[in-house]
């Protein structure tokens, strides 16, 4: 690598690290100021055809595709700016409970001052929420190297990472000096099924060990080289002050200013914090505030470092409970009372435990057995290396369960066939996406048209069972027997679509045909048919 730097935006300094980091994908919704990021990666792919970058119908369809190269084991990034966040909000709150294997980074793209945008909101809060690292710039080359660095973290903690972008530094350029370019990672199937299937039984232990990866993670922002702090020659000084982002640059500017009037007045050089790097480092927020009477706080967007000065400065704020519901008792602990009196259950039997599972004439279980055979006979070694079955949220999620063990993801609604789109495009040969009627209608039509659009390899598999089954059999938006021709106007060839009866009798014949589709190199829709057999019960 060349030591001559590159005049770079801020925008195209994060695309080229990403680069360098060894992406495998980048998708992304074009947005002021965050665009050039993702057009920078596009401009690449059609350099280099090792780089799957493409626009989505939206920041949900990305980040979900995102998803799935990360599921797949490769890295991947994802670019909007602040308002496309809240459209992303589902899956990016999920994937924080999910096991990320190849890194998941995140770039948003804020507008402070509202230059181009609808509201002002500050990201960092959505990290905060999250509990997801965030990485905050205040430089282009700050931009490429904390880029680089995001996906090393994502990887170490399983967890998606937010790099958080301003206009300023977006949109100005700067020289930056590269690094050597780091090699993709190979396609390599997560084999910790429990992590991505968001079901309540495996989604509260992910929610745990969310909780308890904080103390690392924390430990990690503390000593982070971007959380600076500079306190007086003997420690203390009337005046502290804390910037982040751009506000950093915008002290050291006055800084000179700064020093030679408070030498006028006899006063010390104020204590200094920059952090870049969040979690707050509470540590050396409370090193610096007993320095100092008072504290000045430069941050672009709204109030997150600042409302949080009391809490960190007079002790840390613990709350009650992070996990599971308050109930009297666990109020009543926190409040310092003692227990209340219980009465003692003496003589009961042991309960053996009920999971939940397909009501028995289900018809989605005769299409898991469909999809079963079809996957066996494509790839019969154990967990299917070559083959992904991403599936999506309703009763057929029981699927995940023994005894089907038939799909490996579960993170939102209509996740299912952005995950396996991006699977595909990172290189898992085979990528299958199950989805129910009524949720292709909620939320998987925008990802069907990203993959009709690149023509994506993929198999979508959606159980028509005429109603919105899991929350009592509501009718569905649209009528079943428009289904097809929905699909047929997105541009699906229907020379590969299929409506079949989900039926015992038609197994041998279904699997087959499921089995051809796999197969096909390019966009192949499976509608599995049947009414729901509470509905069915009703409406007799």
């Amino acid at each position: 690598m060349s030591n001559e730097k590159l005049a770079l935006l801020g925008d195209e300094a994060v695309a080229l690290g990403a680069i360098h980091a060894g992406i495998s994908a980048a998708y992304g919704y074009p947005g002021t100021p965050s665009t050039e990021i993702l057009q920078f990666l596009i401009d690449e792919s059609k350099k280099n055809g090792s780089l799957a970058a493409r626009w989505c119908s939206n920041e949900k369809t990305a980040l979900e595709a995102a998803l799935g190269a990360s599921f797949a084991g490769c890295r991947a990034l994802v670019t909007m700016k602040h308002v496309g966040l809240n459209v992303a909000a589902d899956p990016f709150i999920n994937s924080a409970l999910v096991g990320i294997k190849g890194g998941l980074v995140i770039a948003i793209a804020d507008d402070p001052g509202m230059h181009s945008s609808q509201n002002e909101q500050d990201s960092r809060f959505y990290a905060d929420f999250a509990l997801v690292p965030c990485l905050e710039p205040r430089s282009q080359q700050e931009a490429y190297d904390m880029t680089r660095e995001a996906f090393d973290v994502s990887e170490r903690f399983q967890v998606p990472v937010l790099l958080r972008l301003a206009t300023r530094l977006s949109h100005a350029r700067s020289g930056i000096k590269a690094k050597k370019a780091r090699l993709q990672n190979p396609v390599s199937k997560t084999t910790e099924r429990e992590k991505w299937i968001l079901l309540p039984a495996y989604a509260r232990k992910n929610y745990a060990a969310l909780l308890e990866k904080q103390k690392v993670i924390a430990a990690w922002a503390e000593k982070h080289p971007a959380n600076r702090l500079r306190l007086p020659k003997d420690s203390k000084s009337d005046l502290a002050i804390i910037t982040s982002g751009l506000g950093g640059n915008y002290y050291e500017e006055n800084l000179e200013d700064l020093l030679a009037m408070r030498k006028k007045r006899g006063k010390k050089e104020p204590a200094h914090l920059h952090i870049g790097a969040y979690p707050l480092p509470e540590k050396l927020i409370q090193k610096l505030c007993g320095a100092a009477e008072e504290i000045l706080v430069f941050e672009e967007g709204q109030p997150f470092i600042a409302q949080r000065l009391f809490g960190i400065a007079g002790g840390s704020l613990k709350p009650v409970m992070q996990a599971g519901e308050l109930d009297p008792d666990n109020v009543r602990q926190a409040l310092g009372l003692g227990m209340r009196k219980t009465l003692a259950v003496s003589g009961s039997l042991p309960l053996p435990p009920r999971p939940p599972q397909l009501c028995r004439g289900c018809p989605h279980i005769e299409s898991y057995d469909a999809i079963r055979t079809a996957v066996q006979a494509i790839d019969p070694r154990p967990g299917h290396p070559d083959v992904g079955i991403n599936s999506d949220i309703g009763c057929y999620s029981l699927g995940a369960l023994p005894p089907y063990s038939a799909v490996e993801s579960i993170v939102c609604m209509g996740a299912s066939i952005g995950m396996a789109g991006g699977a595909s495009q990172s290189g898992l040969k085979y990528s299958l996406a199950v989805i129910g009627d009524s949720t292709f209608l909620h939320s998987g039509i925008s990802g069907l048209i990203d993959a009709v659009t690149s023509n994506i390899p993929i198999t979508l598999i959606i159980l028509d069972n005429s109603v919105v089954a899991m929350t009592g059999c509501q009718p569905t938006i649209m009528q079943p027997d428009q289904l097809k021709n929905l699909i047929l106007g997105l541009g699906v060839n229907s020379e590969h679509i299929f409506e079949l009866e989900a039926k015992k009798q038609f197994a041998e014949e279904n699997a087959a045909i499921l089995k051809k589709e796999i197969e096909y190199r390019g966009v192949s829709v499976i509608i599995f048919k049947r009414e729901c057999v509470e509905s069915l019960r009703k409406r007799k």
